[in-house]
């Protein structure tokens, strides 16, 4: 399982439960109201923060990859100078 998957599925997991508590437990209903809104801002932060996460991840890979392949290219070109430069 990939870490951000399991972070995610983590923090889903967790939020749901404290809402499930929070919504069997008994309380007023604008304290409830409340306390729902409250976890759910923190799970768009934390769902926020496992996407800034992943983007930051890919953003860094492509980087990583597109470097490489410049590379490549580079010595492509200098290996087919050296032919074309021994074959006159």
């Amino acid at each position: 399982m990939k870490p951000n998957n399991l972070i995610i599925g983590i923090v889903s997991g967790l939020t749901a439960g404290a809402i499930l508590g929070i919504l069997f437990a008994p309380d007023k209903g604008c304290n409830t109201r409340r306390k729902i809104a409250k976890k759910g801002n923190d799970l768009k932060d934390g769902i926020k923060d496992s996407i800034d996460s992943l983007v930051s991840s890919v953003e860094n890979k492509y980087g990583e990859l597109a470097s490489k392949v410049e590379n490549v290219i580079d010595e492509s070109k200098s290996k087919f100078e050296n032919i074309k430069n021994d074959l006159k």
